[in-house]
């Protein structure tokens, strides 16, 4: 599918590759993806990663068992969205401060941030590709990363009542959908159960008993971006009501979407599911609208002190925020 945020950006980095821009460290084009050399892949992905960081996202993906994106290293595709959240919010999450600063972008009642210790290594105040300790959503064992419900960004925060809330993040770059019903996905015409029998058999009954999700439809469930939301506001709803079994304890959720406001093809898509674009098509399906919020990049880091991380922020405003 064609998307006209995504050629900008494809352009836009491409020939900051080509320029030999900081922001890529040296990195050369031509890296392959889809099978073939392209101008917007990086030959080497670690030149992907805010240097700053590299070393210890490296380690933290290695001794925490968390699957990168398309492959074993980390991709050099330079529009990938877990490059994009790793390269905004893993600067910041040892800093108490910084990260309570975030969580207050997306709700003044926050007061604290809780340090996420289900981290086997490098624990933080943000965790990333974060999985629930048991298998809630009939997914099979949980792996970080891939082949189950896992959160880009998780962050574990107090609220003025006293209670501990889950701030799910689901974080998008460039991404589109297409219109592939997940719930038909694979059918044939035998008795083999498909995919989408498979998934609907996992999540059918989780979605009826929901307090979030509306249960009188289940059909815009099934499609991109909503099947992700589906499955992460699910996730979120099983960590409470299983947090006797579970390391993170928690009693609420606050579920957080960052999306670049200049992906148009993303938000202001009609999707055929429902006639609405994508904050409409997903708020007709929730219960409680104050639990999911919409921000962009820019915005969720904007109460952060640009004086103490000021190279992160002229890095994110040159790679990410610039047109």
């Amino acid at each position: 599918m064609k998307s006209q945020y995504r050629e900008n950006q494809r352009e836009k980095l491409s020939g900051m590759i080509r320029e030999m821009d900081p922001v890529f460290y040296g990195g050369h084009s031509g890296g392959k993806y889809l099978g073939a050399n392209r101008n917007f892949v990086l030959t080497d992905g670690l030149m992907n990663i805010y240097e700053p960081i590299r070393n210890d996202v490296l380690r933290y993906f290695a001794d925490n068992k968390i699957s990168w994106w398309g492959g074993m290293n980390p991709t050099g595709h330079v529009l990938s969205s877990q490059m994009a959240c790793l390269n905004h919010l893993f600067p910041l999450r040892n800093n108490r401060n910084a990260v309570l600063e975030i969580a207050r972008v997306f709700s003044s009642k926050f007061v604290d941030v809780i340090e996420i210790e289900t981290d086997r290594a490098l624990p933080g105040f943000i965790q990333f590709e974060a999985v629930s300790d048991n298998d809630n959503l009939h997914e099979g064992s949980p792996t970080r990363g891939a082949n189950c419900t896992s959160v880009d960004a998780l962050i574990y925060a107090l609220h003025e009542d006293g209670s501990k809330w889950l701030i799910p993040i689901e974080w998008k770059y460039t991404e589109i959908y297409n219109d592939q019903n997940k719930a038909i996905e694979g059918y044939r015409n035998d008795s083999a159960k498909c995919k989408g029998d498979v998934r609907k058999g996992r999540y059918t009954d989780l979605i009826n008993h929901s307090g979030q999700l509306k249960n009188d439809d289940h059909y815009c469930y099934y499609f991109e971006p909503f099947y992700q939301l589906m499955r992460q506001t699910l996730w979120a709803e099983q960590m409470i009501s299983n947090k006797k079994n579970e390391s993170i304890k928690a009693d609420n959720f606050l579920h957080i979407h960052v999306i670049p406001v200049g992906n148009k093809d993303l938000l202001n898509k009609i999707y055929p599911c429902s006639g609405l674009d994508m904050e409409g098509t997903w708020r007709a399906q929730l219960k409680d609208q104050s639990r999911y919020k919409i921000f962009s990049p820019e915005m969720i880091l904007s109460g952060i002190n640009r004086d103490e991380y000021m190279d992160l922020f002229c890095y994110l405003s040159a790679r990410y925020w610039q047109k």
